[in-house]
């Protein structure tokens, strides 16, 4: 079932993949009152042509929904949408989240959901987004392609390169190794990285940098341990 929603260039819009559907439009209600346009999806099987077609600002995603599950769709789509992906669940299980967070989720949300919390969390990544994105100022000052050695990072195409060889990276990971290459030679703590992906302050506790870090080791492969360290007790550093 989905609300069909006519878009306009000042309302940014939501995609919100719920089954649940008084707590979709508990949320739904909430978002559009402070502003933001919200297109409903209450099934898995059509959320990855929609998600694709709409590009939405942002996807909030369930965890658990009929015909797809949240994992399967958040997987499908990052090969076609860029944007950030917000998962719910009702699971206290880290395998869930660990395995969002590595097929491209940028955050997890735990159910009951709290809408003030829900939209403080959706504002901290879309900030994040637009702060990456190069106004032509911006591009005037640094140049597009950021060089360590044989690492190739293209800020424009928001990709990556290893001795001309693509790296397939998803957005946080990405936005980890950028940060990192931007001050290569220099350690990044984890709080100084958690801050840069989210926006807020880092708990503690969450191990989505350590994660996102050995998602791109293996992607570096037998490169790893040449351009990026480990810093024990303080954080990761990309050497020159």
């Amino acid at each position: 079932m989905n609300d069909t929603v006519v878009e306009t260039s000042a309302t940014p819009t939501i995609v919100l993949v719920e089954d649940d559907l008084e707590l979709a439009a508990l949320v739904a209600e909430y978002l559009e009152s402070k502003q933001f346009q919200v297109i409903q999806i209450h099934e898995g099987l059509s959320a990855v042509d929609q998600i694709l077609n709409i590009q939405p600002c942002a996807v909030v995603l369930d965890l658990m929904l009929p015909g797809k599950d949240g994992i399967t769709i958040c997987r499908e789509i990052r090969f076609g949408y860029s944007g950030p992906v917000m998962m719910l669940t009702a699971s206290d299980d880290v395998f869930d989240q660990v395995t969002g967070l590595e097929i491209g989720a940028d955050d997890y949300v735990q159910k009951p959901v709290e809408p003030r919390v829900l939209l403080a969390r959706l504002r901290a990544l879309l900030r994040r987004t637009q702060d990456h994105q190069p106004s032509v100022r911006d591009n005037a000052k640094r140049a597009d392609l950021l060089r360590v050695n044989e690492l190739v990072i293209n800020r424009s195409a928001m990709s990556a390169k290893l001795a001309g060889v693509e790296l397939q990276l998803s957005n946080p990971e990405y936005e980890v190794l950028l940060a990192l290459a931007e001050e290569a030679g220099t350690i990044l703590t984890r709080d100084e990285l958690f801050m840069r992906l989210k926006n807020y302050d880092y708990d503690g506790q969450s191990r989505f940098i350590d994660i996102t870090v050995s998602h791109i080791r293996k992607k570096l492969g037998d490169n790893a341990e040449t351009y990026l360290k480990t810093i024990r007790g303080k954080g990761y550093m990309i050497t020159l």
